[in-house]
């Protein structure tokens, strides 16, 4: 057996489940590690921390959600965020998230890989080791189907680095190639895992929902004739079923998540494994480098001379957020119009109106709408524990009901979104796809600045008709379909076309 020299960080627990502080942890060859499950989950830990770093957390608001209608960006940020914003297909190639993103990706691939091919002939205890391998395979098949939400075909890296030849993959052949993957990848870690939750980590649901988002990815992207997706090998009706088949697995076997009938309560730090938070990032407040903990929502506050924001509730108490806030992304109004003026997710999850004293004597009136999606009042200096929201079940539950089409089942789902957001039923009788292009545009309205819209509107072909700034940089529908692979890994990589 050839030596390998691993270079591995511990990941230790904080006080709930994966959340994530890094301490040196020497180097190993492959002869004396993962002989233990400690070693394993150690192993596994390492993957998940990928996740963490500000270049992957970031982009997923960056690249996901500032090439949409929803937000716009500060003048003087910077990070290629502006090119993203406006729509600068040109200059993508060179972008800085883009290219980190995409290093990320790979980079949490790479340690699944590892996880996959060396826990698999460990000796340790079988329960365990399932566990510990269907959680990789999960995380290697998120990585994968969010590259080719974002990019399109890219490589497939099927096996752990151990030789500077395998640093240049083969180009995956076509989307069916590509999302034969994920699936095989899904179905293996969804019978291998069971429901268990965990802050931070996968389970047999997580792999359950992803499976019904690959599935409609495909169906609508084909149905919609987006690139690449066109020419797949299957059949969109029963794409659409089996998106159906495993939304219903989540929605129906299985009693440990639900929809949570408080919206403030889907956004409480203090509730991170909360009924909806089928697969949420792991990061507190108690890590000590960034992306270990968050500062997710200073991007989010705007500034004011390093006063702390409140914000009234509706039981008349007032939630504090951070001092100091960055302002990176604003709310679009254009966005926030399009709300009806009852929506809950308006009224109590955005304000214009923010209080500068805790007992709401004094308070200013903002520009833009503020979120309230990432407040965490028990913030500390920079530091706080909002995260990523990375698969809830609302999302679950508008997949199944745009999947199911105007059913009474489909209707059922999207009724339930609705009347906790305070709204009247859906309206009876749409056709397939009204109902269909009704759901899209309520999962903008449910997980809004959740990292979820541009990939919506990829799906559906409707970047250019939804984004003012994409209609107005002059990119066709067919470019603003994925956005390209980074030049420089089109230079390291020769198994990548040029053009």
């Amino acid at each position: 057996m050839k030596t390998k020299i691993l270079s591995l960080i511990i990941v230790c627990f904080g006080f709930i489940g994966c959340d994530l502080t890094e301490e040196p942890y020497g180097f190993y060859s492959e002869d004396n590690f993962y002989k233990t499950a400690d070693d394993a989950q150690t192993a596994l830990f390492y993957a998940y921390n990928a996740f963490t770093y500000n270049e992957y957390v970031r982009a997923i608001f960056y690249i996901n959600e500032l090439a949409t209608e929803t937000c716009d960006v500060k003048g003087e940020e910077g990070f290629g965020s502006q090119e993203i914003n406006r729509w600068d297909y040109s200059l993508f190639k060179e972008n800085e998230q883009l290219e980190l993103y995409f290093k990320y990706c790979y980079l949490a691939i790479n340690r699944a890989n590892a996880v996959i091919e060396n826990v698999q002939e460990s000796p340790i205890n079988e329960d365990v080791k399932k566990r510990i391998m269907g959680e990789a395979y999960f995380l290697r098949a998120w990585n994968y189907y969010n590259l080719a939400q974002t990019f399109g075909l890219v490589p497939l890296q099927k096996e752990m680095i151990k030789t500077a030849e395998q640093t240049t993959p083969f180009m995956a052949n076509s989307m069916d190639e590509l999302y034969n993957f994920i699936i095989e990848d899904c179905k293996i870690a969804e019978e291998k895992l069971n429901i268990n939750r965990s802050v931070g980590c996968a389970d047999k649901i997580a792999a359950q929902s992803l499976l019904a988002k690959a599935y409609l990815s495909i169906a609508s992207s084909k149905e919609s004739n987006v690139p690449y997706y066109k020419g797949m090998a299957r059949d969109v009706a029963q794409m659409y079923d089996s998106a159906s088949y495993w939304a219903h697995k989540v929605l129906y076997d299985q009693t440990e998540y639900r929809l949570d009938p408080d919206l403030l309560n889907i956004y409480n730090t203090r509730n991170p494994d909360g009924l909806e938070h089928i697969f949420i990032m792991s990061m507190d407040k108690s890590g000590i480098e960034e992306g270990n903990f968050s500062s997710i929502d200073k991007m989010f506050i705007p500034y004011k001379n390093g006063t702390s924001l409140w914000f009234k509730n509706p039981d008349g108490t007032f939630t504090k957020s951070t001092n100091m806030g960055w302002g990176v992304f604003t709310t679009t109004n254009h966005f926030a119009n399009t709300y009806a003026n009852n929506d809950l997710r308006k009224t109590v999850l955005m304000s214009k109106l923010y209080y500068i004293k805790e007992d709401g004597s004094a308070w200013e009136d903002n520009d833009t709408y503020i979120t309230r999606k990432f407040i965490d009042p028990d913030f500390v200096g920079v530091k706080s524990s909002t995260r990523p929201f990375l698969i809830r079940f609302s999302d679950i539950a508008l997949a199944y009901a745009e999947a199911q089409g105007p059913t009474s089942e489909g209707y059922t789902w999207l009724n339930k979104i609705r009347s906790r957001a305070g709204l009247d039923d859906a309206p009876e009788s749409m056709n397939v796809k009204a109902f269909r292009d009704y759901v899209v545009d309520e999962r903008a309205f449910e997980l809004a600045f959740e990292g979820k819209r541009l990939h919506d509107l990829r799906r559906k072909a409707i970047v250019t008709a939804k984004d003012p700034r994409a209609a107005a940089s002059g990119i066709t529908e067919d470019q603003a379909a994925f956005y390209p692979i980074p030049q420089k890994e089109i230079d390291l990589n020769p198994n990548i076309p040029k053009n």
